[in-house]
Parts: structure tokens; sequence; C-alpha cells
């Protein structure tokens, strides 16, 4: 743990006056650094500075040992919680079936669905590569086209070492009018 990650405790406190909450978490004022180690003694606790940019700094009375395990906890929690967001990758050559880039296409949207960013490329060798410029483009897009899911370009279409590639990621606007229409059309049928 790094030296400011911890809180200030007892007479380690250097504020002339703090707010301090009490044990029950009422609130005993203003009061000076001396009454509130007092009133921590009394309880049998600890003063704890929770907030030491506030002005004034404001401390809670409690026992360290427990208000540090209780912060851990809910740190582990928060971080546990925290999405990872990676760019996944989908790969289409020239001459690949209508259905494989269905597939493909409704893989990416899965991957667009849980948050990542998806990385499309139209895979070029040998003679391919000699293919012209807007016609591989035009193959890319028509593929992106194919996603059944609403998203935005992050990275438009260039040349990359094996070929033409995109990054797109999710546009979740977009995505909800998208099933907000569908949604309408089920209704009307």
């Amino acid at each position: 743990m790094a030296i400011q990650d911890r809180l200030r405790i007892n007479n380690e406190i250097r504020a002339d006056a703090l707010r301090v909450i009490g044990s029950d978490g009422e609130n005993l004022g203003v009061l000076s650094v001396r009454e509130a180690l007092a009133a921590a003694e009394r309880s049998g606790l600890d003063l704890i500075e929770i907030s030491p940019n506030a002005n004034p700094p404001v401390a809670r009375i409690a026992d360290y040992g427990k208000f540090e395990y209780e912060r851990r906890k809910k740190e582990k929690a928060v971080k546990a919680k925290a999405k990872v967001s990676e760019t996944k990758e989908v790969q289409i050559k020239v001459g690949t079936s209508d259905n494989d880039q269905n597939l493909k296409a409704k893989k990416a949207a899965e991957w667009l669905s849980e948050g990542h960013r998806v990385r499309a490329e139209i895979f070029l060798k040998g003679r391919y590569k000699g293919m012209g410029e807007e016609f591989l483009k035009g193959r890319l897009d028509m593929f992106l086209k194919r996603i059944p899911y609403a998203f935005k370009m992050a990275e438009p279409i260039t040349k990359s070492p094996k070929g033409y590639a995109g990054v797109i990621e999710r546009d979740l606007a977009a995505q909800k009018k998208r099933e907000e229409a569908e949604h309408t059309n089920h209704e009307n049928q």
C-alpha cells in the first residue's frame, strides 16, 4: 500500500480542527483535534481522518482495523465490477462466403454488445493484393453492414499490413433506437 493511500489516524492528524462523525454515524460537529481525540478515547476507538482535503477535514471515530477492512472490501468489489474492454478481431477474405460472413458478423455483434471494440479486416494474399483499393474497401464496408448491432467507426478503414482494416465500437444511442424500431414493427404485425 502506498504511503498516500494510508489514512492518518489519532496523533498523525495534523489539522487544527476537524468535522467529526461519531461511531454511530452521528455528526459531532467541528471539534479541535484534542477534543476529537478525547471523544475517540472515551469510545475506545480510533480517530480516522477520512477526508483530509475537505474544509475543515473530516474525521470518523471507528475501529481502524475494521474500517480499513471494509474500505478494502469495497475497493475489491468495485474492481471486480469494472469491465475490461479489449479489441477483438474478425477477419474475412475476398472469397469468404455469405454464410461465413453472416456468422462472423453475428460474432462481431456479440462482442460489440459486451462492450468490446472490433477490428474488422479484409485479409489479402497473393493476387488479391493487386485488386483496386475502392473494391476492397467496399467489400469490407459491405461486411460491416451485415453486423446486426449499431456501431460507429472508431478508426476508419485504412491500409494495413495484411490488407485493409477498420475498428468499430458500439453506439448505444443508435442501438436503443434500433431496438425500439424493431419493437414497434413487431407490435404492428
